[in-house]
């Protein structure tokens, strides 16, 4: 017996930051007979924003795409959802981390993303966050991301080439194997 085939969709939610909310998404998710495979949901400032991926054959998205529409107006959330296909790793890139922390100063991510979208490295995750330093209060910057780094590149000339781009700008970098 065949398995079903798995079809994707991709949820963009963002609203007012409230209890309940993520559980309402998630009850219109199951009703109507579809899964969530991946997400992310955090608090920016007094908004809350979800990535969500869900899986399910034709009907059941298509049921759900139709009961997002009701949702938007009932829950006040704005909705972006798109089909989708499943995430295709490749099967040469090594995964790696990429923590930074640094003062904050513009810029950083954008410099950062360059020195790896220059050598054709694709990355797969990212975070940031702003805080105050301990005891000074400094505003201070954190960045951790996930790449994928081709089997053919030396690793270890890579995040040479890396920390030292980034002492160049002051940075403190770490560049690690992915646990799995």
């Amino acid at each position: 017996m065949r398995a079903p085939v798995k079809n994707f969709l991709v949820i963009s939610a963002m609203g007012e930051d409230r209890p309940g909310l993520i559980n309402a998404l998630s009850r219109t998710i199951f009703d109507c007979g579809c899964s969530l495979q991946d997400s992310y949901v955090t608090v920016f400032g007094q908004e809350c924003v979800a990535m969500l991926l869900v899986h399910g054959n034709w009907n059941t998205l298509a049921k759900l795409e139709t009961q997002l529409q009701h949702a938007e107006e009932e829950l006040g959330v704005s909705l972006i959802v798109r089909r989708t296909g499943p995430h295709k790793v490749s099967a040469d890139a090594m995964p790696y981390n990429v923590e930074v922390i640094a003062i904050e100063q513009p810029g950083i991510v954008y410099q950062l993303s360059g020195f790896f979208t220059s050598r054709n490295i694709n990355i797969e995750e990212l975070s940031t966050r702003s805080y105050p330093a301990p005891h000074t209060g400094s505003p201070m910057f954190s960045l951790n991301f996930t790449i994928g780094i081709p089997a053919s590149f030396h690793v270890a000339l890579l995040r040479e080439e890396f920390l030292d781009f980034c002492d160049e700008l002051n940075l403190d970098a770490v560049m690690e194997p992915a646990k799995p």
